[in-house]
């Protein structure tokens, strides 16, 4: 409850930038005698510089940290506005409100908007509109401050300074109140009338500044779980089959791109898929994580490569956008001495084969882009993998990567392969990836992906020592004991 001698006068600006009169006088112990006339509130000392406004807004612009938004507001206004001050920001999206501010321009709380019920900062939220809170000089400050300062801490905080006004200023940009500013000035430095309006002028130059922080900050946050979510996943540790991967996204500060892979579990088989979405950047990436969805949801009723091309190709074609997705989508059964690989491809380059002989070649396979025509049937292709054997597939990013001597090309591909001939498949991979950013030499690329199926090696049988002469009489008589 607030105290007994603590009166005010609370004002409402409901039409600014010109001042209205007082709307109304209270005091905890009834109406006042002493209401002042509007523009005779108290105010000494130098007055506000209207150029502060455009100064606030200055310092402002050059962060798009939220926090450090805050941060610079609060330490601009002082002490040439305010002696204190706290700014109320509300989350759009859930409706919580953090206070920023007060003797520590660094600190922060969240406050609940239950404990605002009924008081000028309500108001200010729900109406934009400035309201003015007036302390008699003569009156100490105390519990009469909680309809503009929200805390008890902050509180104490604002009645030290003896405070003769405070004022509450919405922070309104785009028609929308994301907060407040409430500023203090203690006993002697009153409001005038003129300066109100520049306070107003702040807030709403602060205000279009925090909003484009917290625009900035939200799309930052999508896109950061957008890129989680496209990120490739790592890749299942299975006994019998030897997997690695790479990716580089051609935006690379972005993480994610057009291309794709992905290794999951059908039945008692593996399936993998390994695709580009026609160009690259955000648009890409989003028709990436269509495909790769309809690829693991298809996967549920069917575990045929060229069925579950027929599906993607159906989804991206009712997409009816003007990308189009290539793919190989292929099943590899595990069996204890070798791995057969049943593949489809969807208007991908056919992967190679690296046979443990050093062998190289490449799987006959081909089949129409998924999303150009409305129904599409892919044949399938089988490969079978004995020990030391690899299966390597991967995105155009790799073939065509532009060098000094031109793009990387096919025969490259094949003839660095040959030279990995039983070194597996993280070995295969990673000598590819470093000798195709080896050949671009710093220039940009498209996305890159590549994917290394390897039937490992049969262990050697363990052949136990044979013993002879006195190690065996020496093995009899200590068994004997």
């Amino acid at each position: 409850m607030p105290s007994d001698d603590f009166a005010v006068h609370a004002g409402r600006r409901d039409d600014p930038p010109a001042r209205d009169a007082l709307l109304r006088a209270a005091t905890w112990d009834g109406l006042l005698d002493d209401t002042p006339e509007p523009g005779t509130l108290p105010a000494t000392g130098p007055r506000l510089r209207p150029e502060l406004a455009e100064e606030v807004a200055l310092a402002m612009a050059g962060s798009l940290n939220l926090r450090r938004t805050v941060l610079q507001l609060l330490t601009t206004v002082r002490p040439e506005l305010a002696d204190w001050a706290v700014v109320l920001l509300t989350d759009l999206r859930t409706g919580a409100i953090r206070v920023f501010g007060g003797d520590d321009v660094g600190a922060s709380a969240r406050v609940s908007r239950r404990t605002l019920a009924g008081t000028a900062l309500e108001r200010i939220l729900h109406t934009g509109q400035s309201e003015l809170l007036h302390v008699d000089i003569d009156t100490p400050a105390g519990d009469g401050l909680a309809t503009l300062v929200p805390t008890d801490r902050l509180r104490q905080q604002a009645s030290a300074l003896h405070p003769v006004d405070i004022l509450g200023l919405p922070l309104t940009a785009r028609g929308t109140t994301l907060g407040a500013l409430i500023v203090v000035r203690g006993q002697g430095r009153g409001y005038a009338e003129q300066e109100v309006v520049v306070a107003e002028q702040i807030a709403q130059r602060a205000a279009l500044a925090l909003d484009s922080a917290r625009l900035y900050e939200e799309r930052s946050r999508i896109a950061t779980a957008l890129q989680r979510s496209l990120v490739p996943p790592p890749l299942p540790t299975l006994p019998g089959v030897d997997l690695a991967a790479r990716y580089r996204a051609a935006a690379e500060h972005l993480d994610v791109g057009g291309d794709f892979y992905d290794v999951y579990a059908a039945g008692d088989d593996l399936l993998v898929t390994l695709g580009d979405v026609a160009g690259k950047g955000v648009e890409a990436a989003v028709l990436t994580g269509r495909a790769r969805q309809s690829l693991r949801t298809a996967a549920y009723f069917e575990h045929r490569p060229g069925p579950l091309l027929s599906a993607l190709n159906a989804v991206v074609y009712e997409d009816r956008s003007d990308r189009f997705v290539t793919v190989i989508c292929a099943r590899v059964a595990v069996t204890p001495d070798w791995l057969d690989v049943e593949l489809a491809v969807a208007g991908h380059t056919a992967p190679f084969v690296l046979r443990g002989d050093g062998t190289v070649s490449q799987v006959e396979a081909d089949g129409t882009v998924a999303g150009v025509l409305p129904a599409v049937e892919y044949d399938t292709s089988t490969v079978r993998l004995r020990p030391g054997d690899s299966l390597l597939m991967f995105t155009d990013g790799v073939e065509e990567a532009r060098g000094d001597d031109g793009f990387y090309g096919l025969d490259r591909i094949a003839a660095l392969l040959s030279r990995y001939a039983g070194a597996g498949s993280e070995v295969i991979c990673g000598a590819l990836e470093q000798d195709v950013v080896e050949h671009l030499n710093g220039r940009s690329h498209d996305d890159i992906a590549l994917l290394a199926i390897t039937c490992p090696p049969l262990a050697e049988p363990v052949v136990a020592p044979e013993v002879t002469g006195d190690d065996a009489s020496a093995a009899g008589e200590r068994g004997a004991r």
